[in-house]
């Protein structure tokens, strides 16, 4: 799974989500030919990305190059259950990416256009959020 090595605040603060706003970084395919566009905004954790790498990888049967445009390092806390109010905050459960519309998600290169496709559209299934698959020339 992906999470950071090494951080600067253990916990953070909950901050708000603005779910109308639009991205406005990583919004262009930079690497490959095609790419997984979000059009919702969602917290995706690192067990979903790594369920949709491994739908891509799988179909594309490890053929051509993926790059993964996110990467989660804002830590969500968890309290254990059954237990009061008070006490201070949670552990560290896990490590999200808030993700905006807009955003490329991941890229792929290298395998023919319906691979790339198919693969993408498999690894949207894995995803907590709406989106598009977008070509190089498209944007």
């Amino acid at each position: 799974m992906l999470q950071p090595k090494k951080t600067k605040h253990r916990k953070w603060q909950k901050g708000r989500s603005r779910k109308r706003m639009k991205e406005t970084r990583g919004t262009q395919i930079h690497f490959g030919s095609f790419g997984l566009q979000a059009l919702s905004a969602a917290y995706v954790d690192s067990k979903q990305i790594e369920a949709a790498r491994k739908a891509i990888s799988h179909f594309t049967k490890r053929g051509g190059k993926l790059w993964i445009r996110i990467f989660p390092d804002k830590p969500i806390t968890k309290r254990p259950p059954e237990l009061t109010m008070g006490g201070g905050k949670g552990a560290v459960d896990h490590y999200v990416f808030p993700v905006k519309p807009g955003r490329i998600i991941f890229e792929i290169d290298g395998v023919s256009p319906e691979q790339a496709r198919e693969a993408l559209r498999r690894a949207a299934h894995k995803l907590p959020l709406k989106t598009r698959i977008v070509e190089k020339e498209s944007l």
